[in-house]
């Protein structure tokens, strides 16, 4: 579809080194990667050091590489924490690889209007170090938690109107966030997004199940997607590292590559 870049969370086969990563993403024609966990660990600077020794070995790699890293994914919380130091040990890594984003995730739960100001004075320390760094990897924020909640989200991006959001479009909807009246809020503002298909059990809880096997609404998302002309990255976010019980992940790109031919995903 025009306007999106396919792509998929290394969380789904955290076991792979970024070269079965990149061979994975090539047999199931994906055109990017999202990095959280490589070779066994989520410390993605160890993994890659590991692997590459130093970023200038994982760019020697990436050039020779159809696969675009689209972001590196960090632990970090912008809202549980004073400041955003410990994302340091991932810049170099994600500039080598030619990430376009850093993510953070959001944390809290209540937010106050004096939590979303300190979280707006970080985000304006950092671009203010990227500029005179010169750097071309930006942060963008995950609703994940606190920013999961539609009217904590839209509130956020209008008193920080320069953040850049990764839309969890999951975590969203299992709070009651209709997509179509968040997206005419957010949209602006969202520069990735994660999606995952789910079902109900017989005790009303959720459990992930392969794309298309659940009740996720993705043919409404992608309506609404089809419009926008940036080519965002919507990446499937398969939780097997959490969630070993899961199938592997390619299973699930299996059935998210049928549903993109059908123009559905």
């Amino acid at each position: 579809m025009r306007g999106l870049e396919y792509c998929f969370s290394t969380l789904g086969c955290s076991d792979l080194n970024l070269h079965q990563v990149a061979d994975l993403a090539k047999r199931n024609g994906i055109e990017a990667v999202e990095l959280r966990g490589l070779s066994g660990t989520l410390d993605l600077p160890a993994a890659l050091a590991a692997e590459f020794g130093k970023p200038s070995g994982l760019a020697a790699f990436q050039s020779r590489q159809k696969i675009r890293v689209a972001a590196l994914n960090t632990s970090v919380r912008l809202f549980d924490g004073p400041d955003l130091s410990p994302i340091k040990p991932f810049i170099a890594w994600a500039e080598a690889a030619g990430a376009g984003y850093l993510r953070v995730f959001d944390g809290g739960s209540r937010l106050s209007k004096a939590g979303m100001v300190q979280a707006g004075d970080m985000l304006d320390a950092w671009q203010a170090m990227r500029q005179s760094r010169g750097l071309k990897v930006d942060l963008m924020i995950e609703t994940h938690d606190a920013l999961a909640d539609f009217e904590q989200l839209v509130a956020f991006v209008e008193q920080v109107p320069a953040a850049r959001i990764l839309w969890d479009t999951h975590h969203t909807w299992t709070k009651g966030a209709g997509a179509e009246a968040l997206w005419g809020r957010i949209a602006a503002s969202v520069v990735h997004l994660h999606v995952k298909d789910s079902a109900l059990d017989g005790d009303g809880r959720r459990h992930y199940v392969l794309p298309g096997q659940g009740d996720f609404p993705m043919a409404g998302l992608m309506s609404l997607l089809s419009s926008d002309e940036r080519r965002l990255p919507i990446s499937l976010e398969w939780e097997r590292h959490w969630h070993p019980e899961l199938p592997p992940l390619e299973d699930a790109l299996t059935a998210a590559c049928g549903w993109w031919r059908q123009g559905v995903f």
